[in-house]
C-alpha cells in the first residue's frame, strides 16, 4: 500500500505517517523505486498510534505501549502503569485549568467593564506573580 492508501485507512495525515517513520515507530518497506510500501501490520500500528495519541499519550508513551502490544510475554501491569501515569498527568492538567478558571472568574467579576481606564484584570497581569492561582 502507498502512503495515500495508508493515510485513508488509518485516518492519519501522510505528514504524521512520515514523522512516525522518521522517529522509528513504523518501518515500511521500500519498493525498488524508493517509494514506501506499507504492509497490513504498519497500518494496524498506525491505527493503534492514532488512537493512543487521540487519548493524549506522549510519543514516548506510544513507543512503550506499542512495544508492550507487540510483546506477547508482556505483563498487563506494565501497560496499566503507563495508563495510570498518563491519567495522573491529565488530572493535574484539569486541576491547573480549574485554578485558572477560578482566577479568571474572580478577575472578571472584579472588573467593572465600563468606560473607565482602571481594570483589575490588567493590574493583575502586570503585577509580578499576579493573583495567586488557586489549586
Amino acid at each position: 500500500m502507498n502512503i495515500g492508501d495508508v493515510a485513508a485507512r488509518s485516518g492519519l495525515p501522510a505528514k504524521t505517517i512520515r514523522y512516525y517513520e522518521d522517529i522509528g515507530l513504523v518501518k515500511p518497506l521500500r519498493d525498488s523505486n524508493g517509494y514506501r510500501a506499507f504492509r497490513e501490520k504498519e497500518v494496524h500500528k498506525l491505527i493503534f498510534l492514532g488512537r493512543a495519541r487521540a487519548l493524549g499519550f506522549s510519543i514516548e508513551d506510544c513507543r512503550a505501549l506499542l512495544a508492550l502490544y507487540e510483546d506477547e510475554t508482556r505483563a498487563s501491569a506494565d501497560v496499566k502503569r503507563i495508563a495510570e501515569q498518563h491519567l495522573e498527568r491529565i488530572e493535574q492538567k484539569i486541576r491547573d485549568l480549574n485554578a485558572m478558571r477560578a482566577t479568571l472568574t474572580h478577575l472578571i467579576e472584579e472588573c467593572a467593564g465600563d468606560h473607565r481606564p482602571d481594570c483589575p484584570i490588567l493590574e493583575d497581569l502586570a503585577r509580578p506573580g499576579g493573583r495567586k492561582v488557586a489549586g
